[in-house]
C-alpha cells in the first residue's frame, strides 16, 4: 500500500507540475516578467530610442526585425498557452464526472446499475456491488486503488487545481495579448518614424 501511495504521489506531483507550468500565484502587476512572460516596453520616444547610443548605429530595418522576432515569440507563447488551455478545459468535465460517480458510491453504499464503456461508442450494462475501494485511471497506462474517501479527496483537489489553473491561463493569455499589441504598436511607430525621416531627407535634396 505504501508503495502505491509513493507511486501515486510521484504521478500527481508530475501532473501538478504540468498544470502550473505557466501559472504561479502572483498578481498581474506590471513587472519585468509575468509568470515567465517578459514584459514588452512601450516605445514612447522613438527618436530618442533610435539615437540613444551614438556608438551603435540603429537602422529602422534592424530594429523592426528585432521587434518582429520578439512579436513572433509572444505569438508562439500564445499558441502554446491556448493548446494547454484546451487540454485543461477538456480534463475538467472528466474529473467532475468521475467525482460525481465516486460521491454517489460514498453516499449510497448499495448495489446499482451503470453503463460500462468497453470501447468507443460501445457500452455494457454492469452491476456495481457495494464497495469501499475504487480504481482511478490516472493516464499513462496507470490505474491505482484507493478508498472511496481518498478518491473523493484526490478528485476534489485535482478539480480545484484544474479550475484555478484554467483561470490563471486566461490571465496569461490576456497579458500576452497586451504584449502582442504593444509590440505591434512599437513596430508601427518605428516604421512611421523611418518614413518621416526618409521623406525629410528627400525634401532636403
Amino acid at each position: 500500500y505504501q508503495r502505491r501511495v509513493r507511486e501515486f504521489q510521484t504521478f500527481i506531483n508530475y501532473n501538478v507540475k504540468l498544470f502550473i507550468e505557466a501559472s504561479t500565484a502572483m498578481t498581474a502587476v506590471a513587472t519585468k516578467e509575468h509568470r515567465g512572460i517578459p514584459k514588452a516596453i512601450f516605445l514612447e520616444d522613438v527618436d530618442g530610442y533610435m539615437n540613444e547610443d551614438a556608438k551603435e548605429e540603429k537602422s529602422a530595418t534592424n530594429v523592426l526585425q528585432s521587434f518582429d522576432e520578439q512579436l513572433q515569440k509572444y505569438k508562439y507563447m500564445e499558441l502554446n498557452l491556448i493548446q494547454r488551455k484546451k487540454r485543461l478545459r477538456a480534463q475538467i468535465p472528466d474529473i467532475e464526472k468521475t467525482l460525481e460517480i465516486v460521491e454517489h458510491m460514498l453516499q449510497k453504499k448499495e448495489e446499482f446499475n451503470t453503463h460500462f464503456l468497453l470501447s468507443d461508442q460501445v457500452h455494457a450494462v454492469a452491476k456495481v456491488p457495494p464497495t469501499e475501494k475504487v480504481f482511478l485511471w490516472l493516464g499513462a497506462n496507470t490505474m491505482l486503488e484507493y478508498s472511496i474517501d481518498e478518491a473523493v479527496a484526490l478528485l476534489t483537489k485535482n478539480l480545484n487545481t484544474a479550475v484555478v489553473n484554467a483561470g490563471q491561463l486566461d490571465e496569461d493569455l490576456e497579458y500576452l495579448s497586451n504584449q502582442i499589441t504593444t509590440m505591434e504598436v512599437n513596430m508601427a511607430r518605428v516604421y512611421n518614424w523611418d518614413f518621416k525621416r526618409r521623406k525629410a531627407a528627400a525634401e532636403q535634396k
